[in-house]
């Protein structure tokens, strides 16, 4: 669906131009009715579609309080993409892979089988050759 690429220096994640062009494109798909700001629904969406989780109401309150001291109905675009970069940026750079990794391991077992391996990449990369697949495994 939608990826952000990022370039991480050290332990701080540095959003680049395009995790910026990103942004406004996910802002302009979410905004429905194209009213130039996002509701919290529409916000609630654009999360998912970014970070790939659904924001809790605490924390779509607290992105929300900062159309609330401008008077608007909803974020606009300028807002959206400041608070989405200090998001990113905050972020951990292994959480990513930790959710990826949890995805995968259906048993809960804090590693994964070969058996497990496979029906990952059989998800994720149908196609690929089964010799790549165990090569990557091991």
């Amino acid at each position: 669906m939608y990826q952000a690429h990022s370039c991480i220096v050290g332990e701080e994640r540095i959003v680049t131009d395009s995790d910026k062009s990103h942004f406004v494109t996910v802002f302009h798909e979410c905004d429905l009715g194209q009213k130039g700001y996002l509701s919290r629904e529409d916000l609630k969406v654009a999360v998912v579609a970014i970070f790939g989780y659904k924001p809790s109401k605490m924390e779509t309150d607290v992105v929300m309080a900062a159309a609330q001291e401008n008077d608007l109905p909803g974020l606009s675009l300028e807002q959206f993409t400041v608070l989405m970069s200090r998001k990113m940026a905050a972020q951990d750079r292994y959480d990513e892979i930790r959710h990826i990794f949890s995805a995968f391991d259906a048993r809960c077992r804090g590693f994964l089988t070969l058996e497990d391996f496979k029906r990952a990449f059989a998800d994720v990369t149908p196609h690929l050759p089964e010799q790549t697949m165990l090569e990557a495994f091991r």
